[in-house]
């Protein structure tokens, strides 16, 4: 048999039923999306370009569950046949190791079916500590205070977390080393170890630790069962993302400014309008109630309406960002362009984006503003007026 450089062991033998309590399933054979978890885990190497073969253990009783998880990949020759496990994930793991010898891979990857989302970046960075090193294992540094619990459930000690990792998988070893440590731990009746990387301490082999990934979390209970499920819906679920744009144009006439952006400008003439005249805001709150479909401006807020001679236009947009965050939406980004030959806009422009940003309760870096002329064509272009134009981009979650 041609000898393999990277074979990945995935140990699915468990009988853990916390992440099913009523004991139908063990948690690898729960539904996840639209496959079982342990289909996850298997795609995760099956799909990874360094990755020659997958070998799964199982229990003697779940071949029919094994081969109902599996069913919606691809067949490969890549994925071996299922290698029946022993009583202990100590005993599973060297019942598939054993399997393999005959392949004579240099290096194996040991893997935990309950963790099924492993990202490839992880298991690069298992099979490159394992170019010079015997053994490495994916690993994330402890962020949590540890407390040491006594009587009563009172602390007795706070546990420096200094250079203290949590262990996940794929956990790699020098395929001969990790047989040979396995075997003699069962020789020697050893205690049944939590994981492979404490028999290769046992056995005096060094291991590296190399960064793991959260994503690569293990489950085992009925909660991690339901926040995986969440958080591969948020990850797969298609973009809701909506484009809305809005325009509008106001002709001068008497007065000492007019409003821009929510930012008092002075001008030699007003605006003839019903409100304040913004011709940004009204622009970009039709660009927002535009992104969601929730009619415009003019619908909201009639020109025959006492309550809005005057108004100030910040309201307007006020009510189109509540609509949307009604809808569960966030404001990715807005672009503002103002038309007008007079005023100009550059003085004012920094003012102009914080009040827009303000207004819109989203970083200054979001939002965009810019001015141009119509090279004195048209009703702009005499100075009759000024206009503006506005696009928004909305994700609705």
């Amino acid at each position: 048999m041609q000898q393999l450089a990277a074979i990945a062991l995935i140990v699915a033998a468990g009988r853990g039923t916390r992440a099913d309590p009523t004991g139908r399933a063990p948690k690898q054979y729960a539904a996840l999306g639209d496959r079982t978890v342990l289909a996850h885990a298997v795609a995760a190497f099956l799909e990874h370009p360094s990755i020659d073969a997958v070998q799964v253990v199982i229990h003697r009783d779940d071949r029919a569950a094994y081969d109902g998880a599996i069913a919606c990949l691809s067949p490969s020759p890549r994925l071996a046949p299922p290698v029946i496990g022993g009583a202990t994930r100590q005993q599973s793991v060297l019942a598939g190791l054993e399997a393999l010898e005959a392949a004579g891979p240099t290096h194996v990857l040991i893997h935990d079916a309950a963790r099924p989302f492993v990202p490839h970046d992880v298991i690069n960075r298992v099979l490159a500590a394992l170019v010079d090193k015997a053994a490495a294992i994916a690993a994330l540094p402890l962020a949590d205070t540890l407390k040491r619990a006594g009587a009563n459930n009172t602390i007795a000690a706070t546990v420096p977390r200094g250079g203290l990792w949590r262990a996940q998988t794929p956990q790699g070893f020098g395929f001969a080393d990790i047989l040979k440590a396995h075997r003699s731990a069962a020789a020697a009746g050893a205690p049944d170890f939590t994981d492979d990387a404490a028999i290769a301490e046992w056995a005096g082999l060094a291991v590296r630790l190399v960064v793991g990934d959260e994503r690569a979390g293990k489950i085992t209970t009925q909660e991690d069962l339901r926040m995986t499920e969440r958080q591969q819906h948020a990850a797969t679920a298609p973009l809701n993302i909506r484009i809305g744009q809005g325009f509008d144009v106001h002709s001068f006439t008497s007065g000492d400014h007019v409003m821009l952006c929510g930012v008092r400008v002075p001008h030699t003439h007003g605006v003839e309008a019903h409100s304040d005249g913004d011709v940004a805001l009204h622009a970009l709150t039709d660009a927002l109630l535009g992104a969601i479909a929730d009619g415009d401006i003019g619908q909201h807020f009639r020109n025959t309406d006492p309550r809005w001679r005057g108004a100030s236009s910040d309201q307007f947009l006020e009510d189109a960002v509540k609509r949307i965050a009604a809808q569960g939406g966030e404001i990715v980004n807005v672009d503002v362009t103002v038309l007008s030959e007079a005023p100009k806009i550059a003085p004012h422009r920094d003012a102009m984006r914080q009040r827009l940003a303000s207004l819109l309760r989203i970083d200054v870096g979001r939002v965009a503003l810019k001015a141009t002329t119509t090279e004195k064509l048209g009703a702009l272009g005499r100075r009759e007026g000024l206009a503006a134009l506005a696009i928004a981009l909305v994700h609705l979650r």
